[in-house]
């Protein structure tokens, strides 16, 4: 981050918010938090766009925690983001924010949840909602979710919850909001749809663009042209055997492109997912899981399925197609090289594209020069496993289980050593644990021939 940022200690927010920013870490704005900030603090109505990983969570949470009144036990804020991933992630972020402030209520309602434990969070108050567009429209309708008291309305990612068909659920949800509150709007890209939307409902927005290109040092960009269709699939098998990424995402253009690109990288051997908008919430939250624990190595998603995904340690972007926006490439290869990382991005050029290629160089402000792809060569050499397995735990949360009771399961009395167990995540009512590839049996044996808390409970291997 630049000495010649402002610090946070300049703006106008409560001592105890500084605090808890100072304890944090973050003593310095990013470019998006300096723009927007003191208009959102004074009350405007802002338009605000940057690239992924820029600090724009961290930017409207600030300034809805800076109006909030915590003595009031009334809905004040409400965030609505494309996907559950994004909403838990914002959610996660604004406690984070919001923790040397006494008794902030964040409550998170989104679909592919039970509704009844929504409800009897609702009867007991919230000062914050983060929530998708469909089921906050649905506690509306119910009169579980009351908005008079709103003072701040936020959409994240809005031109995704387009794309995925919102824009009714958005609309009638902004009508139940009061006149006079204050409307956010920050997003990676800001497609035209959202234009009308904006013009209509926001009052007299502050406009703030931050254009931070991906420095080279951080994520190193390779271009490569395929003949035809057919060359598309080996282009990229080449790629992934020369350069064997631990974990890469490939970014299709269509659900059905994403299906069959998946399905041909398992038949090659590698250990691929698809993910898109057409899988069910618990389907998504497994493929999720599996990838995140290094269960996978390649998941292959739409720009739309991959919002809000909360993924560490990316090595690879691969563009099977340039993007159709070709500001969401900005944003595709902005989920490498994160947080302080390095990564690399690949794109495949077919012979129609050339057209998009010379206008993402004029964006991107620089000339992009196709290099020549690995020698078919390569194609002798096997594909390559992920390094984990995932087991899943048929308990969870509501069953008392914590993320030390099962690795203290798997490692105790001579069990796993401690770095052959890797992520744990504990969900309402089963867990998933990774474990190496090559200790998974073992690992299955010992959690279901043995028990957890006192307690027995069944476990199987997830695959994909």
């Amino acid at each position: 981050m630049s000495d010649s940022l402002p610090a946070f200690a300049t703006l106008p927010l409560a001592p105890a918010l500084l605090i808890n920013l100072e304890s944090l870490g973050y003593h310095t704005m990013t470019p998006i938090q300096a723009e927007s900030l003191p208009p959102m603090l004074v009350g405007r109505d802002v338009i605000a766009r940057a690239r992924t990983g820029s600090g724009k969570t961290a930017a409207f949470g600030l300034g809805l925690l800076s109006r909030l009144e915590v003595a009031r036990s009334q809905v004040q804020s409400l965030v609505l983001c494309p996907t559950r991933e994004l909403a838990d992630q914002v959610a996660g972020e604004l406690r984070r924010l919001a923790r040397s402030l006494p008794n902030v209520k964040v409550l998170t309602l989104c679909g592919g949840a039970p509704l009844g434990p929504q409800l009897g969070s609702l009867e007991h108050g919230a000062h914050i909602v983060v929530g998708t567009p469909g089921r906050v429209e649905e506690h509306l309708r119910k009169g579980s979710l009351a908005l008079g008291a709103l003072e701040t309305l936020v959409l994240d990612e809005a031109d995704r919850m387009l794309d995925m068909g919102f824009q009714a659920a958005m609309e009638a949800i902004i009508a139940e909001a009061p006149a006079s509150r204050q409307m956010l709007l920050f997003s990676a890209t800001y497609a035209e749809g959202i234009r009308p939307i904006a013009e209509r409902l926001m009052r007299e927005p502050v406009m703030v663009e931050v254009a931070e290109p991906h420095d080279a040092t951080t994520i190193r960009q390779h271009f490569y042209r395929v003949a035809d269709e057919s060359a598309h699939f080996e282009a990229l098998h080449r790629l992934l055997l020369h350069f064997r990424p631990a974990s890469s995402v490939v970014f299709c253009n269509t659900k059905r492109e994403t299906d069959e690109v998946a399905e041909a990288l398992n038949d090659a051997g590698f250990s691929a997912l698809a993910l898109h908008g057409d899988l069910a919430q618990a389907d998504r939250d497994r493929l999720l899981v599996l990838f995140a624990n290094g269960s996978a190595s390649i998941l292959v998603a739409t720009d739309v399925a991959a919002r809000g995904l909360d993924i560490d340690a990316l090595e690879a972007v691969f563009n099977y197609r340039i993007a159709r926006e070709l500001e969401v490439h900005v944003h595709r290869i902005g989920r490498t090289g994160r947080a302080g990382g390095q990564g690399v991005a690949f794109t495949l050029v077919g012979e129609q594209e050339n057209y998009r290629l010379t206008r993402l160089g004029e964006l991107l402000g620089e000339t992009l020069a196709p290099e020549p792809l690995p020698s078919r060569r390569v194609l002798e050499a096997p594909a390559f496993c992920p390094p984990m397995a995932t087991l899943q735990i048929g308990g969870g949360k509501k069953q008392k289980l914590r993320p030390g009771d099962i690795l203290g399961a798997l490692t105790g009395d001579a069990g796993l050593a401690g770095d052959q167990v890797g992520r744990i995540k504990v969900l309402a009512n089963c867990s998933y644990v990774a474990v190496r590839r090559e200790v998974a049996r073992q690992a299955l044996v010992r959690l279901t021939g043995g028990r957890i808390k006192g307690r027995a409970f069944r476990a199987r291997r997830v695959e994909r």
